[in-house]
């Protein structure tokens, strides 16, 4: 009976051993597993902006929203909305219609950067986690969160 036993325990792991491993095995370059986020219908936060190897911190109020063929959020200032196309990985932001408040030079000089890096073209996006990166075409990266609920 002990016989049967051990038999039945290695065909058992002959199965599910490849099984395990195969469904275990989705780790990035930090060797954490990678979980894939949705883009579209989540509020982003944009933590950062990267142009020209410059890392700019985001104010406060910077957010971002994609959804039903649209983009809508606040550029660090004032708040914005266009068209917007995803096809997978890719994102086309079209032209921004905002309002015009005034703010502070840095944060002005922040949301027509950030204006500057959604709408100069199609917009490569990796979501990592609660994590996600929109590249644009000269490399320039905004680095956004997933926005805590309210």
């Amino acid at each position: 009976m002990n016989h049967y036993k051990q038999r039945m325990t290695l065909a058992a792991a002959t199965v599910l051993l490849p099984l395990m491993v195969a469904c275990g095995s989705a780790k990035g370059d930090s060797g954490a597993v990678s979980v894939e986020q949705p883009l579209t219908g989540v509020d982003w936060r944009v933590d950062s902006l990267t142009v020209g190897g410059t890392t700019r911190h985001a104010p406060a109020a910077a957010r971002l929203r994609i959804d039903d063929g649209k983009a809508a959020g606040n550029l660090g200032c004032n708040q914005f909305s266009a068209r917007a196309t995803v096809d997978g990985d890719r994102i086309t932001i079209g032209n921004l219609r905002t309002t015009r408040m005034a703010c502070d030079k840095a944060r002005m000089d922040f949301e027509r950067a950030l204006a500057r890096a959604l709408t100069t073209g199609t917009l490569v996006a990796k979501t990592d986690a609660a994590k996600l990166t929109l590249t644009d075409g000269d490399g320039d990266r905004v680095h956004l969160s997933r926005a805590p609920s309210e």
